[in-house]
């Protein structure tokens, strides 16, 4: 079964330009994959007040760090026995701080149940994470949103 949703996400860089990810357990299959902090739009919402309302209730940090600039990038992954297609609204978010700290207060009982960890990443540890990491191009999403840091340059697939 095939699932078009409306979502945005957020790339959030620390102070040394590490990405922020979050690892999450798919309950139907038991998978893991590592992702930007997002999810789908509501009723009434743009894709940037939904990213804003995503990096605040997965991650505790502030929405208005997230920037009115995004790239397209089109997505296929499968979660929870479906699959999801289309293009989604990627952010840029920065943060003063190194590795700022997260809260989990935001999350739905069933995001709470399937979070795993977060970390954030400087461009090698990505290569040795042993889990998928979607978008499989985000080096590229990188390379589009902060083409002027350690990302740029290097946008091929992880």
């Amino acid at each position: 079964m095939e699932t078009l949703r409306p979502a945005a996400r957020v790339i959030c860089l620390d102070v040394a330009d590490r990405l922020l990810l979050l690892r999450w357990r798919d309950s139907v299959d038991g998978s893991w994959l590592w992702e930007p902090p997002g999810g789908g739009i509501e009723s009434g919402e743009t894709p940037l007040v939904a990213a804003r309302r995503e990096l605040a209730e997965e991650t505790g940090l502030d929405p208005a760090a997230v920037l009115d600039r995004w790239v397209p990038v089109d997505r296929d992954v499968r979660w929870r026995g479906k699959r999801y297609t289309g293009t989604e609204q990627f952010y840029l978010a920065r943060f003063t701080g190194e590795r700022p700290s997260l809260l989990r207060t935001g999350l739905l009982p069933d995001e709470r149940a399937s979070l795993d960890i977060h970390a954030w990443f400087a461009r090698p540890d990505l290569a040795a994470l042993p889990d998928p990491v979607e978008p499989p191009q985000i080096l590229t999403v990188l390379d589009a949103l902060a083409p002027d840091g350690p990302w740029s340059g290097r946008g091929r697939a992880v």
